[in-house]
């Protein structure tokens, strides 16, 4: 069944608009681009979110499952006048279908393994939907071969496997137009997915590393589309991983994805840290998902291997054992124990390194020579090189060496196999063999133990089968993906730094028009200021404020309607210190250990407890990590000890701080106090202290005295400034604050928040400030005022 948008969309782009009252013609796919030509990395795609303007017709979701090549075969018709194709079974992007809703319509977008003529690929890709639901993707022929036997072969399949070219004659160069014909072939393959998806109603599932920008292509076009990747090949640490140079372009277009699977955790690990190291990025487990944050949204990583598909090989078994084929194996093989292997020819499947292992078994154990046979099937090879033409002279000089050595008559130690073997065949040979390497231990061990393991890998494999790994998931995405159109969602950045910013429909930038207006009305205001990465840079050397920011604040606690308070974790000396022109100002340091309402007033503390002999159990803990952990330091206030780790090593900083949590909880359980994490800290601070504490204080003291504030504005950074925010929630439901009060919770950036504003960064923090400064009336009240002008 074809996409409810599909027939619209296309009259559209061709200009084709159908007659009223007269039948259509039966639609073709329009034909891609078929002759050579530049394209540039996402030059006329709009990022813009596009909907459906077609009314569902249908309820059921639907799944594209998109890889480099479609799961049929083609072959020419016997007169030569077109193509006959059919399904090919061992395909493993045909076998997951098993694991998807029983009612999910199933649509694939891939290339085929054949080259058809321009003048046929329209018949060709029409006949592929109607009877296949397949849409093809024409690759001109220069760039088929830069993407695929260039960009896939020479750069990422060699890199994802350790190889790195340490010479010029040893491993290909980097070569710009075999990553440009990477990002054209993508392109190609993001127009077919558009000519037939519906993104309000649709999946997408893409396929390994050939289609690893795709993400971005589709992103740009469908801002909500709901997209998994899953990556079927290793992926590498970020030291072999970071010398690719458009290493940050692949990874952020993978984060355009919703969910990313690998096959193992080291896998995902070496994605995680890559994210980590080179974007800065920090992912979370919750629940057992792990999530990563880019810009609010959570791409979760998926770790499953993809297993096998258990219905195929039992079927393909019991077909086997009726077949000659089985009863000539075991034949040709009678009295001997049959080691198999069944790999790619490839230069890193080590199927050179596995003769020569069978070469040492029959030297080191004498007992296997005239009984062992290994057995080698090679599958053809899908690259090309000098490197491949190497292993294969390797392996055939092995094959040679070793069975000269050790051959007898009626007796080889090695059956190599390099021509395509059916899957009937192979699993003959499955039948037969003794093992798949693994090899004096698996073949010498007891029969009892050999049935034992047998039974064990059995259930795992039979339970873990290709239908659990696609069904697990498309599980997963549809969880991930489950809040897309209940969030706001827009895109920013150009070519490969795009990304889609997704935000709760209730989070929005504060306007300082809208906040202005506010203000002018209002008669007691509240305004609490965060200090460092509010209006002050984080990444600012000298943290003195200037004297723009003194002059605004200044003014704003100047105001006789005003009650304005910095509340920040730094200490009460510096505070008060840079502060100090601004009389009327309030200051909570120390996240509101210690308080004061105006540089007239004493300070007060505000903890329940002024014992501090807990220092003394936590800096000896936080000095041990320290020392080990370069790049950290301790900062000792008054009220608390923090451990920083933002010139530590990314990776290395977050586990110590990790461990360091886990130490300092347990040595300080009996003390009144609470240990924390927050942004590259983790700090140890009484109980009952908090910016939350801090805010609920000041807006009790301002109802108590007559004043209850009916405008807030708070403005923080960090999770210590969240608190004040969810206070003010409470506050109103305590009566503290009115329900008519106007309420400007503001948090510093785009990013997951309890505050319903953001601004981007600092300056607009200072900008919105200065607004209000304007706005403000910073001259005391005296008694020559008219009455109409209070």
């Amino acid at each position: 069944m074809m996409s409810r948008s599909y027939t619209n969309l296309l009259d559209l782009a061709s200009g084709n608009f159908p007659v009223m009252g007269q039948p259509r013609e039966k639609k073709r796919l329009p034909r891609v681009m078929t002759v050579p030509g530049v394209i540039s990395e996402l030059d006329d795609d709009q990022a813009n979110s596009v909907a459906s303007d077609v009314p569902s017709s249908i309820i059921q979701d639907r799944i594209i499952i998109v890889a480099n090549q479609l799961p049929v075969k083609a072959k020419r018709r016997p007169d030569n006048k077109g193509w006959s194709f059919s399904w090919d079974d061992d395909s493993l992007l045909l076998q997951l279908k098993d694991g998807l809703p029983e009612e999910m319509e199933v649509l694939y977008v891939g290339s085929l393994k054949v080259d058809v003529d321009p003048s046929e690929q329209d018949d060709v890709s029409q006949l592929l939907l109607d009877r296949f639901k397949c849409v093809p993707a024409f690759l001109p022929p220069d760039i088929l071969t830069k993407f695929y036997h260039g960009f896939c072969k020479q750069h990422l399949w060699p890199l994802f496997h350790y190889m790195l070219p340490f010479s010029a004659n040893h491993g290909g160069r980097f070569y710009r137009s075999l990553w440009e014909a990477y990002v054209a072939a993508n392109k190609i393959f993001s127009q077919r997915v558009i000519e037939v998806i519906n993104p309000e109603d649709d999946y997408v599932w893409i396929h390994d590393y050939h289609l690893m920008v795709l993400p971005t292509f589709l992103r740009r076009r469908f801002n909500r589309l709901r997209m998994g990747f899953f990556l079927h090949s290793p992926f590498p640490s970020s030291e072999i991983y970071r010398t690719l140079p458009v290493r940050e372009e692949i990874l952020k277009a993978l984060l355009n994805s919703d969910l990313i699977g690998f096959h193992t955790f080291d896998y995902a690990r070496h994605f995680l840290s890559c994210c980590s190291r080179m974007l800065g990025l920090e992912y979370q487990s919750k629940r057992g998902y792990i999530g990563v944050e880019y810009y609010g949204r959570t791409i979760g990583i998926k770790i499953m291997p993809v297993g096998i598909h258990m219905a195929q090989i039992e079927s393909v078994l019991r077909l086997a054992d009726k077949e000659w084929r089985v009863g000539e194996l075991k034949q040709q093989f009678e009295g001997k124990t049959v080691l198999l292997g069944v790999d790619d020819m490839d230069v890193f499947k080590g199927v050179n390194l596995k003769l020569l292992a069978m070469e040492q078994m029959l030297k080191q154990h004498p007992k296997w020579q005239g009984r062992a046979v290994l057995v080698q099937i090679a599958n053809p090879a899908r690259g090309r090189g000098q490197d491949l033409e190497e292993i294969q002279a390797e392996i055939t000089a092995s094959c040679k060496r070793i069975n000269e050595t050790f051959g007898q008559p009626g007796y080889e130690p090695i059956v190599f196999i390099d021509r395509p073997v059916s899957l009937s065949e192979r699993v003959a040979y499955y039948s037969v063999a003794e093992c798949v390497v693994a090899m004096n231990e698996a073949i010498s061990m007891a029969d009892a133990e050999k049935q034992l393991r047998h039974e064990k890998h059995y259930r795992y494999v039979s339970s873990h089968d290709v239908a659990f790994w696609s069904r697990s998931f498309f599980q997963d995405m549809e969880r991930t993906c489950k809040d897309h159109f209940r969030r706001r969602c827009w895109g920013i950045g150009l070519s490969f730094g795009f990304r889609v910013v997704a935000l709760d429909p209730n989070f929005r930038k504060l306007s300082i028009d809208h906040i202005v207006s506010v203000y002018l009305r209002s008669k007691n205001r509240a305004i609490l200021l965060d200090y460092d990465g509010t209006v002050m840079p984080q990444t600012s050397h000298n943290k003195t404020p200037s004297s723009e920011v003194i002059s605004i604040i200044n003014t704003l606690s100047s105001d006789i309607k005003n009650t304005v308070f910095v509340v920040s974790g730094r200490g009460r000396d510096s505070l008060a210190q840079w502060f100090s022109p601004c009389k009327k100002l309030g200051i909570a340091a120390e996240h509101g250990y210690f308080m004061r309402w105006s540089a007239n007033d004493n300070w007060e503390v505000c903890g329940q407890n002024s014992e501090f002999g807990w220092k003394e159990i936590a800096e000896p803990v936080m000095k041990l990590y320290t020392e080990a952990t370069d790049g950290s330091s301790i900062e000792t206030k008054e009220s608390a000890l923090v451990w920083h780790h933002r010139d530590a090593d990314p990776g290395f900083g977050s586990s110590q701080a990790k461990e360091m949590l886990d130490h300092l909880e347990s040595v300080l359980a009996n003390e009144p106090v609470t240990v924390k994490s927050g942004q590259f800290i983790v700090e140890v601070k009484p109980q009952g202290v908090s910016k939350g504490v801090v805010a609920e204080k000041i807006f009790t003291t301002m109802a108590e005295s007559g004043r209850q504030a009916d405008f807030v504005l708070c403005i923080g950074d960090d999770r210590s400034d969240e608190e004040m925010f969810e206070i003010i929630s409470s506050a109103i439901s305590s009566g503290v604050l009115s329900s008519n009060t106007s309420v400007f919770a503001c948090t510093v950036g785009q990013k997951p928040s309890k505050a319903k504003y953001y601004l981007d960064d600092p300056a607009e923090v200072v900008n919105m400030l200065e607004s209000l400064a304007e706005a403000s009336d910073p001259e005391p009240f005296s008694d020559t005022r008219s009455e109409d002008s209070i």
